[in-house]
């Protein structure tokens, strides 16, 4: 191709029998400000001379969920410096914890269908405090509390209701939400401060427009023969195309790389290592993709994208809404988030809307 690209436009409770049921989402007594005046621990509890005291996070989630987290995870960071901050989450997102800049150690936890973790491999003294980013439910809430944190941060819950704590919202945005509920306990948090540093790694492919076609449910998906048109569509432009995948995604990529006539070269399936995905994100011109980690890892890269949303509202996940580099493209009714089959709203979004919503986002510095 020969053609320039054209421009793309109270104390914690006491342990008690848990369940694990599904949870929605992923009590500090008396004075709730964790600043100021001298610490005291429920019981007693001091600060053991020399020793750094811990708090543990729970976010057992995928990649879009913790980059969602990231806001509330400085928080913490910036507000309890003396302590060590334990992330629970899945072991592959290590990387990315460490990016962060927030989190000290990873602890391994997941559970399948994002349901609640049944142990944590906790060791050691209980931790000093514990925050539930996971949901809105008894099964975290729990999971927790079994462990005897000094202080457990979560939502309220007629479940449990010796954990005081903010009623839950289920229209707010995730970002905003654990924010919301941080300061609630005194510790302020920016639901804004979600960029990440870029990569020191090169990107495999710079300036490219990366589609990503695959989600965490098929209600998720958009077509692949309409990521194929757009994939024509763009290179009859002259842009480099360029489609990435999960590990369990490597069909989906190769029947998208087939229809788009992508040279092997341009075909990253299989799941490519957090440093390296975080690189080609970075570095690409724009990412098209549904609502899904890449969409979130977009954004934290400042790297103009385009988010198919379906069957959940971008209201809820969506990119910044007042960033111009990012456009959700949204047409409605909310459905089933795990769905079987593409969601009716995210059907209605056609291949000339998407080229469209790529022409109007603003050109990438040349540096990129």
């Amino acid at each position: 191709m020969t053609a320039s690209p054209r421009p793309l436009g109270r104390p914690a409770p006491r342990p008690t029998t848990r369940g694990r049921d599904r949870e929605v989402g992923g009590g500090l007594g008396g004075d709730r400000s964790l600043s100021g005046g001298e610490r005291r621990w429920p019981e007693g509890r001091q600060w053991r001379a020399g020793v750094r005291p811990r708090v543990l996070v729970l976010r057992a989630l995928g990649l879009g969920d913790l980059l969602a987290g990231v806001p509330a995870l400085r928080g913490l960071r910036r507000n309890l410096p003396g302590y060590e901050l334990v992330l629970a989450a899945p072991g592959e997102l290590g990387p990315l914890a460490a990016a962060t800049g927030a989190v000290d150690r990873l602890l391994p936890a997941s559970a399948p269908g994002r349901a609640v973790p049944d142990a944590l491999d906790w060791t050691g003294p209980p931790p000093d405090l514990a925050v539930d980013l996971h949901g809105n439910g008894p099964p975290s809430h729990r999971l927790l509390a079994d462990l005897a944190p000094g202080r457990l941060f979560a939502f309220a819950h007629p479940g449990t209701p010796e954990i005081e704590g903010p009623p839950w919202y289920a229209e707010e945005h995730e970002r905003d939400r654990w924010c919301r509920m941080l300061r609630w306990y005194g510790v302020d948090a920016d639901p804004s401060d979600l960029r990440l540093p870029r990569p020191q790694g090169p990107s495999p492919a710079p300036g490219a427009v990366v589609l990503h076609p695959g989600a965490g449910s098929p209600a998720r998906c958009w077509p692949v023969d309409r990521f194929a048109a757009v994939a024509e569509a763009l290179r009859a432009r002259g842009h480099r195309v360029v489609v990435t995948g999960g590990a369990d995604e490597g069909d989906l990529v190769a029947t998208l790389a087939k229809r788009a006539g992508l040279p092997d070269t341009d075909v990253f399936g299989g799941g490519l290592p957090y440093d390296r995905f975080s690189a080609l994100v970075a570095g690409a011109r724009a990412v098209v993709s549904g609502d899904t980690g890449i969409a979130h890892l977009a954004v934290a890269h400042a790297t103009p994208s385009v988010t198919l949303c379906g069957p959940v509202p971008p209201s809820r996940w969506g990119p910044p809404p007042d960033d111009p580099r990012h456009r959700a493209l949204w047409h409605g009714p909310e459905g089933d988030p795990h769905g079987r089959h593409p969601d009716p709203a995210l059907l209605r979004i056609a291949p000339d809307e998407v080229l469209d919503a790529l022409d109007a986002l603003p050109e990438p510095p040349p540096s990129r």
